[in-house]
């Protein structure tokens, strides 16, 4: 499954557990990229994966309109970068395509439209307030400064709670983004089902449990 189908079905998991099931089966053939032009092909081609109301579905998404201003859609990427950094080990949430990602959430998941879009004016406010710019164009030491004055629920002063719902519901969509892609998937160190060897209970069991190993006569 490539990062469009994992984004992709992300958002279908809302219609349901069995939908999800369904959609991370794996086909023995590698399903081609879709697009507006090609949907019924492919839906009609591969019997595994998506079916045709879905197919529909995701093309209906893929064709309605960004949801988000440019200038939210900065502001999302400062923010998802402040929340996962580039370090030695991966990349930042921009890197890893996690602003793209929230930008398909919100078109599929509709009630996080008003919440994301009231949290980002809020923060804006407060920054003008503080720093006399929006969030984006302030220096990186006042974003910071921003940023840990929501991002404590039990610190942080009442009348910020309004920016913690925000902060608590933009770093749960970016770590949602950045850890179903393969960059996310590598920085946890997650390896997945590997075939190993059974050498039988280790001696310090047995030990433990004054139990003796047990050997075929």
């Amino acid at each position: 499954m490539d990062r469009k189908e994992a984004l992709e079905t992300l958002g279908l998991a809302a219609a349901g557990p069995g939908l999800l099931l369904k959609a991370f089966k794996m086909s023995t053939k590698k399903f081609p990229v879709i697009h507006k032009d090609n949907i019924e092909e492919v839906g009609k081609a591969y019997r595994a994966g998506r079916q045709k109301w879905e197919l529909e579905r995701l093309k209906k998404l893929r064709n309605e309109p960004a949801f988000f201003t440019d200038h939210e859609m900065k502001t999302i990427t400062v923010l998802g970068d402040i929340i996962i950094p580039k370090d030695n080990v991966s990349g930042s949430a921009s890197d890893a395509g996690v602003p793209d990602f929230i930008a398909f959430i919100v078109k599929d998941m509709p009630e996080h439209q008003v919440p994301m879009r009231g949290g980002l004016k809020w923060l804006d406010m407060q920054c003008r307030d503080r720093y006399g710019d929006a969030f984006i164009d302030c220096s990186k030491s006042e974003q910071i400064e921003m940023i840990e004055a929501i991002a404590y629920p039990h610190k942080a002063e009442p009348d910020m709670q309004p920016g913690v719902a925000f902060f608590n519901r933009m770093r749960n969509l970016t770590a949602s983004g950045f850890y179903t892609t393969k960059m996310g998937i590598k920085d946890i160190g997650y390896k997945g089902n590997h075939p190993t060897q059974w050498t039988g209970v280790p001696s310090h069991v047995l030990a433990k449990y004054d139990v003796e190993e047990f050997k075929e006569s």
